[in-house]
């Protein structure tokens, strides 16, 4: 690792300890600043287990995004990112919670899922559990558009930064729409087309665009002539991030990445990674990938022998590559960027996909 790389993840490294402490306290105050917390046992037990999902690992991404956004524009501190911070995580635990339910996941972040955490308290009320786990969900996406709302900024930057919000709310379901639709439809023609298309809109403009629009407006730049960019460098960098958690999922190491390794395929994902597994096997091979895809008994035994098939015919060193292309072509746009802003933070935007392309959870 390079001295310009590591002094990035540092600077990421410094904005997930300061964010983790303020999510904390977060956590810590909501109950008495949220009415009817307290009533009964169930809505207590939501922020207990919305609290415990939240706080339980995460890489904080988009936080650094966020106020290195900021840093392209000004060193001087800057209203509003915290309650941003507040809500992109917010927002993402939304996200994570409905990932699981809608792919049966239990494990999320070296602990249970939501879900399966519901699951285990009402054995005996399947429908209640699964509408416990959805309320938990509701709730994060709900919570992320209030901690915004509250925040101490002109009404203006205030209403720019929620309309960001909320039109990424839309984007990402709708991104989970076509997730779905990519998973259960037959593939058409332009299948490599619509697997984009559900990372940019899952991904790329949840993961990458927003944190930096909010991060941007909420220092005082006008968007107008850099939109184009940011929205090329956040396909690209999305495309690389999620390219690598599909990799992950195969080839990763379950005590790093918090998951046990083939989830993907117990789901029935038809992800970029299957599909090159699909591509390049034949006879018994491809009859086990087959098998394998949407079934929740799938064996560890099993993944194991797919992983070693994947690895007869080279699919790690495909993906692997597309991986490194796009994160490439994501570093290549952010250096366009030292003509206009901040070179330091410029820099960062530089090496984040080039780190991300190499992560080991």
């Amino acid at each position: 690792m390079n001295s310009t790389t590591r002094s990035a993840l540092e600077r990421v490294a410094g904005h997930q300890q300061r964010f983790n402490a303020a999510f904390e306290q977060y956590f810590a105050d909501l109950p008495g600043d949220l009415p009817g917390a307290q009533l009964g046992r169930f809505p207590p037990r939501c922020l207990e287990l919305l609290a415990q999902l939240s706080l339980r690992g995460g890489k904080r991404v988009r936080v650094a995004l966020l106020y290195e956004a900021a840093s392209l524009v000004t060193g001087e501190d800057v209203p509003g990112l915290a309650e941003a911070a507040l809500s992109l995580e917010l927002l993402h635990s939304h996200a994570l919670i409905l990932d699981d339910v809608m792919d049966d996941s239990p494990t999320r972040r070296g602990g249970p899922s939501t879900y399966y955490a519901c699951r285990e308290e009402l054995p005996h009320h399947p429908q209640a559990a699964l509408g416990l786990a959805m309320m938990v969900g509701d709730l994060a996406g709900f919570l992320a558009l209030r901690v915004l709302s509250r925040a101490d900024l002109p009404a203006d930057r205030k209403q720019a930064l929620i309309d960001v919000q909320l039109g990424v709310t839309t984007d990402t379901v709708i991104g989970q729409v076509l997730d779905l639709e990519r998973d259960v439809l037959p593939a058409p023609d332009g299948e490599l087309e619509l697997l984009e298309t559900v990372v940019e809109y899952k991904t790329s403009r949840y993961t990458v665009l927003t944190p930096m629009r909010l991060g941007l407006l909420a220092a005082g730049q006008d968007l107008t002539d850099h939109e184009e960019s940011l929205r090329r460098y956040a396909q690209l960098a999305g495309l690389s991030g999620q390219l690598r958690d599909d990799y992950l999922d195969l080839f990763g190491d379950p005590d790093t990445t918090g998951k046990p390794r083939g989830a993907d395929l117990r789901a029935g994902r038809l992800t970029y990674l299957t599909r090159q597994l699909l591509a390049v096997t034949s006879g018994d091979e491809h009859e086990t990938v087959k098998a394998a895809l949407g079934s929740p008994g799938c064996t560890p035994q099993t993944v194991d022998r797919i992983r070693d098939i994947a690895h007869r015919h080279d699919v790690h060193t495909r993906v692997q590559s597309a991986i490194d292309h796009y994160a490439r072509a994501a570093a290549d746009e952010a250096a366009s960027w030292h003509r206009h802003w901040n070179g330091q933070a410029v820099t960062l935007f530089e090496q984040l996909p080039l780190w991300s392309a190499r992560r080991t959870r």
